[in-house]
C-alpha cells in the first residue's frame, strides 16, 4: 500500500493486528470480539476499522490523530562529537607553517629533520629538484610529503595543454590551477602535522606570480631554497629526460639564465653540480636550519 509523501506510516502491528497482517480492504471480515465487549460494526468500504476502545466515525467526522504519530518538529542531529574520520568539506586553517619552537634571531638553529616544515625547492629543468625532493622527504625522521607541480599538472589527461607545443592561455591556466592544487594539498598536510616539500621552476622576475603566489597558496612560513647547478650539468641531465619533460637546449639555457637572477635575492642557493643526491639533501637541511634561525620571533 502506498502512502502520500510526508504522511506517517501506520504501525506495523497493533493489539488487534498481528505482525505481517495486511491492512483491511474489500471483503474484510471482522473478528468477533470476546464475550463482554460491545459489537463494533464493520467500517464502510475503503475505510480502516477504528482502534480498540474508539467509537466508529460518523459521516463527515475527521479521524483523531493516532497516538503513534510523531510530533511535528524538525529532527535534531545526534549530540555526538564529529568523527575524526569524517569526510566531506573541511575548513582548513589559515595558511602558514606550524610554529617551530625556539626560532628567532640569535636562537640556536633547530634540527630541520625533526621540525614540521613547508619547503619550496626552486630550480630550472634538469637541476634535480624532483630527485632531491623525493629523497629528502623519504629520509626525514618525521612524516613528510613530496608534492611535485609537474605531477599535479599532468593529472589533466584529456585537454592537457603542453607548453612545449606553444605557450598559451590554456597552459598558463593549467599551471595556475596546478599551483593552487599543490598549495591546498600542502596546507592540508601541514594541518595534519605532515611536512611537505614542493618543487617548481619559479622565476625571480615574476615575484607576484612566482614566489609570492606560492606563499599565498601555502602560507607566509613557506621556506624557499634554490637548487642551481651549472649550465653544463643542467643540459646533460635534461638530455637524459624523455617525453614532454625534455626541453630544447635553447630553452634550458634561457631558463637557467633567468634562474641566475636569484643570486643576490637573499634566498639560500645550492650549487649541486658536484654533489650526489644524499649530500645535496644534507646541504638542504643545513640551509633550512639557517633560514629557520633567521626568522623573526613570532
Amino acid at each position: 500500500m502506498q502512502h502520500a509523501v510526508g504522511d506517517p506510516l501506520p504501525p506495523p502491528h497493533g493489539p488487534d493486528r498481528p505482525a505481517g497482517a495486511q491492512a483491511p480492504g474489500p471483503g474484510w471480515t471482522p473478528v468477533p470480539p470476546p464475550p463482554g465487549q460491545p459489537q463494533v460494526p464493520p467500517p464502510p468500504p475503503g475505510q480502516a476499522p477504528p482502534p480498540p476502545g474508539q467509537a466508529p466515525l460518523q459521516p463527515g467526522q475527521a479521524p483523531p490523530a493516532p497516538p503513534y504519530w510523531p510530533a511535528p518538529h524538525a529532527p535534531q542531529p545526534p549530540s555526538v562529537p564529529p568523527s575524526v574520520e569524517a569526510t566531506g568539506p573541511i575548513r582548513l586553517p589559515p595558511g602558514g607553517l606550524v610554529p617551530v619552537p625556539g626560532t628567532g634571531v640569535g636562537a640556536p638553529a633547530p634540527d630541520p629533520s625533526q621540525a614540521t616544515l613547508a619547503v619550496l625547492l626552486i630550480g630550472p629543468a634538469g637541476a634535480g629538484k624532483t630527485t632531491v625532493a623525493r629523497h629528502w622527504a623519504r629520509t626525514r625522521r618525521v612524516p613528510t610529503a613530496h608534492i611535485s607541480l609537474d605531477d599535479v599538472r599532468e593529472w589533466v589527461r584529456s585537454g592537457f595543454a603542453d607548453p612545449q607545443s606553444g605557450w598559451n592561455e590554456h597552459s598558463e591556466a593549467q599551471y595556475r590551477l596546478a599551483r593552487r592544487t599543490c598549495g591546498f594539498a600542502a596546507r592540508n598536510f601541514l594541518a595534519n602535522g605532515i611536512s611537505c616539500i614542493l618543487d617548481d621552476a619559479v622565476f625571480p622576475d615574476r615575484p607576484v606570480v612566482g614566489l609570492g603566489g606560492w606563499k599565498r597558496h601555502v602560507g607566509p612560513g613557506l621556506l624557499p631554497v634554490v637548487l642551481l647547478p651549472g649550465l653544463e650539468v643542467v643540459l646533460e641531465r635534461n638530455a637524459a629526460r624523455s617525453g614532454n619533460r625534455r626541453l630544447a637546449d635553447e630553452e634550458v639555457a634561457l631558463i637557467h639564465g633567468k634562474m641566475a637572477g636569484w643570486y643576490g635575492s637573499g634566498l639560500p642557493i645550492i650549487d649541486n653540480s658536484q654533489l650526489d643526491v644524499e649530500t645535496t639533501a644534507r646541504v638542504l637541511d643545513d640551509a633550512l636550519a639557517r633560514a629557520i634561525a633567521s626568522l623573526p620571533p613570532a
